[in-house]
Protein backbone atom coordinates (compact mmCIF):
# COMPACT_ATOMS: atom_id res chain seq x y z
CA UNK A 1 0.00 0.00 0.00
CA UNK A 2 1.33 3.19 -1.20
CA UNK A 3 1.44 5.82 2.33
CA UNK A 4 1.67 9.62 1.79
CA UNK A 5 3.95 10.41 5.14
CA UNK A 6 2.93 14.16 4.41
CA UNK A 7 -0.17 13.06 6.50
CA UNK A 8 0.59 10.80 8.90
CA UNK A 9 -1.41 12.82 11.38
CA UNK A 10 -4.17 12.02 9.75
CA UNK A 11 -6.20 8.67 8.82
CA UNK A 12 -7.16 8.10 5.25
CA UNK A 13 -10.65 8.09 4.40
CA UNK A 14 -10.26 6.51 1.51
CA UNK A 15 -7.53 3.33 0.92
CA UNK A 16 -7.90 1.36 -2.14
CA UNK A 17 -5.89 -1.48 -2.13
CA UNK A 18 -5.23 -3.86 -5.22
CA UNK A 19 -8.47 -3.32 -7.21
CA UNK A 20 -9.01 -4.72 -10.22
CA UNK A 21 -12.39 -4.38 -12.92
CA UNK A 22 -12.16 -7.36 -15.78
CA UNK A 23 -14.96 -7.27 -17.80
CA UNK A 24 -15.08 -10.51 -20.33
CA UNK A 25 -14.93 -10.26 -23.70
CA UNK A 26 -15.10 -12.93 -26.91
CA UNK A 27 -11.10 -12.73 -26.91
CA UNK A 28 -10.81 -12.77 -22.94
CA UNK A 29 -10.67 -10.55 -20.06
CA UNK A 30 -10.06 -7.02 -20.51
CA UNK A 31 -8.15 -5.99 -17.65
CA UNK A 32 -9.45 -2.23 -17.04
CA UNK A 33 -8.01 -1.84 -13.96
CA UNK A 34 -5.42 -4.02 -12.82
CA UNK A 35 -4.07 -3.47 -9.07
CA UNK A 36 -4.39 -0.29 -8.16
CA UNK A 37 -3.70 1.23 -4.73
CA UNK A 38 -3.76 4.59 -3.39
CA UNK A 39 -4.84 6.34 -0.19
CA UNK A 40 -6.58 9.77 -0.04
CA UNK A 41 -6.80 11.82 3.01
CA UNK A 42 -9.47 13.95 4.02
CA UNK A 43 -10.24 17.44 2.40
CA UNK A 44 -7.43 16.61 -0.13
CA UNK A 45 -8.14 16.31 -3.92
CA UNK A 46 -6.33 13.43 -5.77
CA UNK A 47 -6.60 14.09 -9.49
CA UNK A 48 -6.25 10.96 -12.14
CA UNK A 49 -4.58 11.55 -15.64
CA UNK A 50 -4.37 9.04 -18.74
CA UNK A 51 -5.46 8.86 -22.03
CA UNK A 52 -8.77 7.99 -23.33
CA UNK A 53 -9.19 4.34 -22.17
CA UNK A 54 -6.99 4.11 -19.99
CA UNK A 55 -9.59 2.98 -16.93
CA UNK A 56 -9.27 6.20 -15.22
CA UNK A 57 -13.28 6.00 -15.12
CA UNK A 58 -13.61 2.64 -14.74
CA UNK A 59 -11.78 2.67 -11.35
CA UNK A 60 -14.19 5.64 -10.45
CA UNK A 61 -17.13 3.87 -10.69
CA UNK A 62 -15.64 0.86 -9.49
CA UNK A 63 -14.38 2.66 -6.40
CA UNK A 64 -18.67 3.67 -5.94
CA UNK A 65 -19.71 0.06 -7.06
CA UNK A 66 -21.37 1.55 -9.96
CA UNK A 67 -19.28 -1.26 -11.71
CA UNK A 68 -18.88 -4.30 -9.37
CA UNK A 69 -14.96 -4.70 -8.60
CA UNK A 70 -13.57 -8.12 -9.77
CA UNK A 71 -11.30 -7.76 -6.72
CA UNK A 72 -9.54 -5.98 -4.18
CA UNK A 73 -10.47 -3.98 -1.28
CA UNK A 74 -12.14 -0.25 -1.08
CA UNK A 75 -11.89 1.06 2.40
CA UNK A 76 -13.96 4.25 3.16
CA UNK A 77 -13.86 5.78 6.69
CA UNK A 78 -12.38 2.31 7.85
CA UNK A 79 -14.91 0.11 6.22
CA UNK A 80 -14.56 -1.98 2.90
CA UNK A 81 -17.62 -1.06 0.80
CA UNK A 82 -17.37 -3.65 -1.33
CA UNK A 83 -18.17 -6.10 1.29
CA UNK A 84 -21.38 -4.32 2.01
CA UNK A 85 -25.08 -5.84 0.98
CA UNK A 86 -27.36 -3.65 -1.73
CA UNK A 87 -29.13 -2.34 1.48
CA UNK A 88 -26.00 -1.04 3.07
CA UNK A 89 -24.73 0.19 0.14
CA UNK A 90 -27.58 2.04 -0.60
CA UNK A 91 -26.99 3.94 2.72
CA UNK A 92 -23.04 4.33 2.08
CA UNK A 93 -23.89 6.03 -1.15
CA UNK A 94 -24.81 9.17 0.84
CA UNK A 95 -21.07 9.61 1.55
CA UNK A 96 -19.84 8.71 -1.44
CA UNK A 97 -20.97 10.47 -4.92
CA UNK A 98 -20.32 11.22 -8.13
CA UNK A 99 -20.24 13.92 -11.09
CA UNK A 100 -20.60 12.47 -14.60
CA UNK A 101 -18.50 13.94 -17.33
CA UNK A 102 -21.96 14.49 -19.90
CA UNK A 103 -24.26 17.32 -18.11
CA UNK A 104 -27.14 16.44 -20.59
CA UNK A 105 -27.08 12.42 -20.95
CA UNK A 106 -26.98 12.24 -16.69
CA UNK A 107 -30.04 14.07 -15.95
CA UNK A 108 -33.45 12.93 -16.83
CA UNK A 109 -35.38 14.98 -19.23
CA UNK A 110 -38.45 14.58 -18.21
CA UNK A 111 -37.73 15.98 -14.72
CA UNK A 112 -37.18 19.73 -13.56
CA UNK A 113 -34.28 21.37 -11.94
CA UNK A 114 -36.21 20.54 -8.79
CA UNK A 115 -37.01 16.78 -9.16
CA UNK A 116 -33.89 16.24 -9.98
CA UNK A 117 -32.49 17.54 -6.91
CA UNK A 118 -34.30 16.52 -4.66
CA UNK A 119 -34.78 13.04 -5.57
CA UNK A 120 -31.80 12.07 -3.53
CA UNK A 121 -33.72 13.57 -0.39
CA UNK A 122 -36.92 10.84 -1.19
CA UNK A 123 -35.10 8.02 -2.69
CA UNK A 124 -32.72 7.75 0.79
CA UNK A 125 -35.65 8.89 2.75
CA UNK A 126 -34.36 11.68 4.08
CA UNK A 127 -37.91 13.61 3.60
CA UNK A 128 -41.36 12.24 2.78
CA UNK A 129 -42.67 13.13 -0.48
CA UNK A 130 -45.52 15.05 1.47
CA UNK A 131 -42.93 18.02 2.75
CA UNK A 132 -42.80 19.68 0.37
CA UNK A 133 -42.00 23.00 1.77
CA UNK A 134 -39.08 21.16 4.30
CA UNK A 135 -37.91 19.56 0.38
CA UNK A 136 -37.91 23.24 -1.52
CA UNK A 137 -35.68 25.18 0.76
CA UNK A 138 -33.23 22.43 0.97
CA UNK A 139 -33.15 22.43 -3.04
CA UNK A 140 -33.30 26.05 -2.78
CA UNK A 141 -30.18 26.50 -0.67
CA UNK A 142 -27.93 23.70 -3.21
CA UNK A 143 -29.41 25.57 -6.05
CA UNK A 144 -27.60 29.02 -4.61
CA UNK A 145 -24.74 27.35 -3.49
CA UNK A 146 -23.58 26.01 -6.89
CA UNK A 147 -24.53 29.55 -8.77
CA UNK A 148 -28.43 28.73 -10.09
CA UNK A 149 -30.91 31.22 -10.24
CA UNK A 150 -33.91 30.29 -8.51
CA UNK A 151 -36.27 31.40 -11.12
CA UNK A 152 -35.06 28.31 -12.82
CA UNK A 153 -36.53 25.88 -10.47
CA UNK A 154 -38.86 24.36 -13.20
CA UNK A 155 -36.99 24.75 -15.84
CA UNK A 156 -36.26 20.85 -17.54
CA UNK A 157 -32.25 19.95 -19.23
CA UNK A 158 -32.92 20.71 -22.53
CA UNK A 159 -33.53 24.43 -22.14
CA UNK A 160 -30.16 25.10 -20.35
CA UNK A 161 -27.05 25.56 -21.80
CA UNK A 162 -24.33 23.02 -20.70
CA UNK A 163 -22.64 24.94 -17.61
CA UNK A 164 -26.28 25.16 -15.79
CA UNK A 165 -26.89 21.43 -16.24
CA UNK A 166 -23.50 20.61 -15.37
CA UNK A 167 -24.38 22.74 -12.18
CA UNK A 168 -27.59 20.66 -12.08
CA UNK A 169 -25.29 17.76 -11.68
CA UNK A 170 -23.22 19.13 -8.86
CA UNK A 171 -26.31 20.15 -6.74
CA UNK A 172 -27.46 16.42 -6.82
CA UNK A 173 -24.14 15.30 -5.54
CA UNK A 174 -24.06 17.53 -3.11
CA UNK A 175 -27.45 17.12 -1.83
CA UNK A 176 -26.91 14.30 0.77
CA UNK A 177 -23.70 15.98 2.28
CA UNK A 178 -21.33 13.53 1.03
CA UNK A 179 -17.40 13.24 1.97
CA UNK A 180 -16.16 12.04 -0.99
CA UNK A 181 -17.05 12.86 -4.86
CA UNK A 182 -15.72 11.21 -7.43
CA UNK A 183 -15.82 13.84 -10.65
CA UNK A 184 -15.80 11.85 -13.49
CA UNK A 185 -14.60 14.50 -16.29
CA UNK A 186 -16.84 16.88 -15.13
CA UNK A 187 -15.86 19.72 -17.77
CA UNK A 188 -15.05 17.90 -20.52
CA UNK A 189 -18.30 18.15 -22.56
CA UNK A 190 -17.68 22.25 -21.58
CA UNK A 191 -16.59 25.02 -23.68
CA UNK A 192 -13.08 26.14 -22.79
CA UNK A 193 -14.64 29.48 -20.70
CA UNK A 194 -17.29 27.45 -19.22
CA UNK A 195 -15.10 24.93 -17.86
CA UNK A 196 -13.17 27.61 -15.59
CA UNK A 197 -16.46 28.38 -14.20
CA UNK A 198 -17.21 24.94 -13.06
CA UNK A 199 -13.62 24.33 -11.39
CA UNK A 200 -13.63 27.55 -9.61
CA UNK A 201 -17.31 26.60 -8.16
CA UNK A 202 -16.03 22.86 -7.47
CA UNK A 203 -12.86 24.56 -5.51
CA UNK A 204 -14.97 26.81 -3.23
CA UNK A 205 -17.31 24.20 -2.61
CA UNK A 206 -14.43 22.24 -1.39
CA UNK A 207 -13.41 24.85 0.70
CA UNK A 208 -16.67 25.27 2.43
CA UNK A 209 -17.70 22.01 2.72
CA UNK A 210 -14.34 19.96 3.88
CA UNK A 211 -14.97 17.27 0.29
CA UNK A 212 -12.75 14.79 -0.30
CA UNK A 213 -12.34 14.54 -4.16
CA UNK A 214 -10.82 12.47 -6.54
CA UNK A 215 -11.08 14.57 -10.16
CA UNK A 216 -10.59 12.01 -13.19
CA UNK A 217 -9.83 14.20 -16.41
CA UNK A 218 -7.90 13.35 -19.36
CA UNK A 219 -6.43 17.46 -19.22
CA UNK A 220 -2.97 17.94 -17.89
CA UNK A 221 -3.53 22.02 -17.02
CA UNK A 222 -6.76 21.20 -15.42
CA UNK A 223 -5.85 18.61 -12.69
CA UNK A 224 -2.36 20.68 -12.37
CA UNK A 225 -3.99 23.58 -10.32
CA UNK A 226 -6.75 21.75 -8.75
CA UNK A 227 -4.93 18.64 -7.31
CA UNK A 228 -2.82 18.03 -4.21
CA UNK A 229 -1.72 14.88 -5.40
CA UNK A 230 -1.92 13.53 -9.22
CA UNK A 231 -1.90 9.93 -10.15
CA UNK A 232 -1.04 8.67 -13.73
CA UNK A 233 -2.79 5.49 -15.15
CA UNK A 234 -2.00 3.67 -18.05
CA UNK A 235 -4.00 0.63 -19.80
CA UNK A 236 -5.40 -0.11 -16.23
CA UNK A 237 -2.59 0.44 -14.14
CA UNK A 238 -1.17 3.35 -12.02
CA UNK A 239 2.43 4.13 -12.92
CA UNK A 240 2.91 7.11 -11.36
CA UNK A 241 1.83 8.90 -8.60
CA UNK A 242 3.25 11.97 -6.45
CA UNK A 243 2.26 15.39 -5.14
CA UNK A 244 0.65 17.75 -8.61
CA UNK A 245 4.18 20.17 -8.16
CA UNK A 246 6.40 17.40 -8.30
CA UNK A 247 4.40 16.09 -11.18
CA UNK A 248 5.20 18.69 -13.21
CA UNK A 249 8.78 19.66 -12.13
CA UNK A 250 9.74 16.14 -11.68
CA UNK A 251 8.25 13.47 -14.17
CA UNK A 252 10.02 10.13 -13.59
CA UNK A 253 8.08 7.32 -15.58
CA UNK A 254 8.42 7.91 -19.23
CA UNK A 255 4.64 8.11 -19.79
CA UNK A 256 4.23 10.98 -18.00
CA UNK A 257 7.25 12.76 -19.18
CA UNK A 258 5.29 11.76 -22.92
CA UNK A 259 2.40 13.43 -21.61
CA UNK A 260 3.47 16.55 -19.99
CA UNK A 261 5.11 16.92 -23.51
CA UNK A 262 2.14 17.14 -25.33
CA UNK A 263 0.66 20.32 -23.25
CA UNK A 264 0.44 22.84 -25.73
CA UNK A 265 2.60 26.06 -25.18
CA UNK A 266 0.90 29.43 -25.41
CA UNK A 267 3.98 30.82 -27.40
CA UNK A 268 4.76 30.39 -30.56
CA UNK A 269 8.57 31.69 -30.48
CA UNK A 270 9.23 28.91 -28.06
CA UNK A 271 10.16 25.49 -29.01
CA UNK A 272 7.97 22.70 -28.95
CA UNK A 273 9.82 19.31 -27.11
CA UNK A 274 6.79 16.98 -27.38
CA UNK A 275 7.99 13.41 -27.43
CA UNK A 276 6.53 11.21 -30.34
CA UNK A 277 5.64 8.11 -28.94
CA UNK A 278 6.02 5.15 -31.69
CA UNK A 279 5.05 1.26 -31.21
CA UNK A 280 1.76 -0.50 -31.24
CA UNK A 281 -0.17 -0.55 -27.90
CA UNK A 282 -0.41 -3.29 -25.79
CA UNK A 283 -3.69 -5.30 -25.49
CA UNK A 284 -5.40 -4.94 -22.69
CA UNK A 285 -7.09 -8.01 -23.39
CA UNK A 286 -4.97 -10.94 -21.48
CA UNK A 287 -1.91 -8.87 -21.56
CA UNK A 288 1.20 -10.42 -20.42
CA UNK A 289 3.09 -10.06 -17.15
CA UNK A 290 5.46 -6.75 -18.00
CA UNK A 291 5.07 -3.13 -18.03
CA UNK A 292 2.29 -2.29 -20.36
CA UNK A 293 3.84 1.17 -21.84
CA UNK A 294 7.12 -1.33 -23.19
CA UNK A 295 6.13 -1.62 -26.60
CA UNK A 296 5.66 2.61 -27.11
CA UNK A 297 8.93 3.38 -24.57
CA UNK A 298 11.99 5.25 -25.52
CA UNK A 299 14.20 3.29 -22.81
CA UNK A 300 12.51 -0.09 -23.20
CA UNK A 301 14.74 -3.38 -22.59
CA UNK A 302 14.26 -6.69 -22.36
CA UNK A 303 13.87 -6.62 -18.16
CA UNK A 304 11.16 -4.44 -18.71
CA UNK A 305 8.64 -7.61 -20.02
CA UNK A 306 7.87 -10.92 -17.73
CA UNK A 307 6.81 -9.44 -14.66
CA UNK A 308 5.02 -6.48 -13.33
CA UNK A 309 6.07 -3.33 -11.78
CA UNK A 310 4.71 -2.13 -8.92
CA UNK A 311 4.41 1.55 -7.53
CA UNK A 312 7.85 1.97 -5.41
CA UNK A 313 8.82 5.36 -3.64
CA UNK A 314 11.56 6.87 -4.98
CA UNK A 315 11.73 10.33 -3.37
CA UNK A 316 9.74 12.14 -0.85
CA UNK A 317 6.19 10.69 -1.46
CA UNK A 318 6.58 10.13 -5.36
CA UNK A 319 6.00 6.48 -6.69
CA UNK A 320 7.12 5.13 -9.91
CA UNK A 321 6.93 2.01 -11.59
CA UNK A 322 9.43 1.54 -13.87
CA UNK A 323 12.61 -0.41 -14.54
CA UNK A 324 14.48 2.63 -14.82
CA UNK A 325 13.60 2.99 -10.80
CA UNK A 326 13.69 -0.80 -9.74
CA UNK A 327 15.54 -1.75 -7.02
CA UNK A 328 15.45 -5.55 -7.97
CA UNK A 329 17.13 -4.62 -11.20
CA UNK A 330 19.34 -2.32 -9.42
CA UNK A 331 21.09 -4.89 -7.05
CA UNK A 332 20.66 -7.14 -9.55
CA UNK A 333 23.33 -5.03 -11.66
CA UNK A 334 25.59 -4.51 -8.02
Amino acid sequence: MIKNTSFDNKAPILEVKNLKKYFETPSGMLHAVDDVSFELYPGKTLGVVGESGCGKSTMGRAILRLHEPTSGEVIFEGQDVLALSPGEMKKKRRDMQIIFQDPFASLNPRMTIYETIAEPFLIQKVYRKNEVEKIKVEVLNLMKLVGLAERLINSYPHELDGGRRQRIGIARALALKPKLIICDEPVSALDVSIQAQILNLLQDIQDKLGLTLIFITHDLSVVKHLSDEIAVMYLGMMVEKCKAEDLFKNPLHPYTKALLSAIPIPNPDLPGNQITLKGELTSPIEPEPGCRFAKRCLYATPGCTGRDFELKEVGKDHFVACILYDNTKNQQEA
